[in-house]
């Protein structure tokens, strides 16, 4: 029998309180297709936030389900302690694609696990706990992860295994550099950079830093940022982690990865990643040069990451996305969105900015004529948004009153201009 509890009470009941849930009146998604998704009751709804990121090429994509069901039947686990032959596929292929020289691949379940992987092999290699982080910024839920997260929001406790230093540049239109052009913004923060690591005892082991923030409401800095940094850190030592979970397999558009908006030093010495590579299935993952990833000097295994069923998700996947040029894609339709959404926005005096880079954009909400984040109006136009059938989800510092828009990368022109029609609708809405 079906219990008659409505599904959101008995969430309540067995699940934490701080299990965030979206809108006054949780919906259940119960399947997809392409870039739609339909309710328990029937509603259909426009995709604009793809499972926070991750639903990346579309959904139900016939490739993946095929790739999915067909390793299934032949066998699902084995954990990493035998030899995987879809795990060192898609390895192969992601170390190919990485930019990094003489790379490895070690895959986890999340984003969260590949940052926490990351900040191990980092702090083993350089043998110190000290860790560069960018304010605004989210790299995961764990112990460690949190310990770095530079957003109120996300971070419920000031414990930390590590000693973090918060350095300045990632939100290019708020704070005390945002005055400033872009050359001058680099040169502040780099000497921002330098100040800091003169406060830090002893050899600092990683900056860790989101090309474009997440959770952090889709901020950037001007492009070139990390690569000037970089100047820094190898003087010093210290390795660059790239933390690309939302960012990279082409989201941007104008680069696969995002650390290549910052690529006039070279490639970072680890890069992260999670999300869109499995389009839904759990995979996460590090890569890093040879000699940092075989740092360790213990045994390791994953029992869940390298999954064979995950694994030919994400083989196939990557194949989709590269055939299919969705970065290109990104490119195009991302570019048409953003243009649209600024028209928009012009239009509606709530709208402080809109920012972003193909099919990644942010619109941050402001009480009009001030500078001062407006959540409840953010909070106002996502339920409208749904209302109107479009899915997007929200974030941007310690106010989430940043509206964040990202599509599957198959999004089309037509889709783009419906979804930006509802958006118009919901945000006229609020005035």
């Amino acid at each position: 029998m079906t219990d008659p509890t409505p599904l959101h009470s008995r969430h309540r009941t067995v699940l934490p309180d701080w299990l965030a849930l979206y809108y006054k009146h949780p919906i259940e998604l119960t399947h997809g297709e392409g870039r739609h998704v339909w309710d328990a009751d029937g509603n259909r709804y426009l995709d604009f936030f793809g499972g926070i990121l991750t639903t990346m090429t579309a959904h139900a994509l016939p490739e993946v389900t095929k790739a999915v069901s067909e390793q299934a039947g032949r066998i699902i686990h084995s954990s990493t302690l035998y030899l995987n032959r879809p795990m060192i596929e898609l390895a192969e292929r992601i170390a190919a694609l990485s930019g990094i020289p003489d790379a490895r691949v070690f895959f986890t379940t999340s984003g969260t696990e590949a940052n926490d992987t990351a900040l191990l092999l980092a702090t083993t290699y350089r043998r110190s706990n000290q860790i560069l982080a960018m304010r605004n910024s989210y790299h995961g839920r764990s112990f460690s992860t949190v310990s770095i997260t530079g957003n109120r929001g996300w971070s419920p406790t000031s414990l930390s295994p590590l000693q973090t230093y918060y350095v300045h540049g990632a939100v290019r239109g708020r704070g005390p550099l945002a005055h400033l052009d872009d050359t001058a913004f680099t040169a502040a923060a780099v000497a921002d950079l330098e100040d800091v690591l003169g406060q830090a005892r002893g050899g600092v082991a990683a900056l860790i830093a989101e090309p474009v923030q997440g959770v952090g409401g889709f901020t950037s800095p001007p492009d070139g940022l990390y690569g000037a940094f970089r100047e820094v850190l190898d003087r010093h030592g210290i390795l660059w982690i790239s933390d690309e979970v939302q960012t990279g397999w082409g989201r941007t558009g104008e680069h696969f990865w995002g650390w290549q908006a910052h690529a006039q030093n070279g490639p970072p010495d680890i890069l992260t990643f999670a999300k869109g590579i499995g389009n839904g299935m759990s995979i996460g993952g590090v890569v890093a040069r040879a000699e940092v990833m075989n740092c360790l000097d213990s045994n390791s295994i994953s029992t869940f990451g390298g999954s064979p069923v995950t694994m030919a998700a994400g083989v196939a996947n990557l194949a989709y996305l590269l055939e299919h040029d969705l970065q290109g894609n990104a490119r195009r339709v991302g570019g048409l969105l953003l243009e649209r959404l600024r028209g928009i926005a012009a239009t509606v005096p709530a709208v402080r900015e809109v920012r972003g880079r193909g099919l990644m954009a942010g619109l941050e909400l402001t009480k009009p004529g001030t500078d001062q984040a407006d959540p409840d109006a953010a909070a106002a136009v996502l339920e409208a948004a749904r209302a109107g059938g479009l899915l997007i989800g929200k974030g941007g510092g310690h106010n989430t009153s940043v509206l964040r828009i990202a599509p599957p990368l198959s999004l089309t022109v037509a889709e783009a201009e419906e979804g930006a029609e509802i958006l118009e609708q919901a945000l006229h809405g609020i005035e």
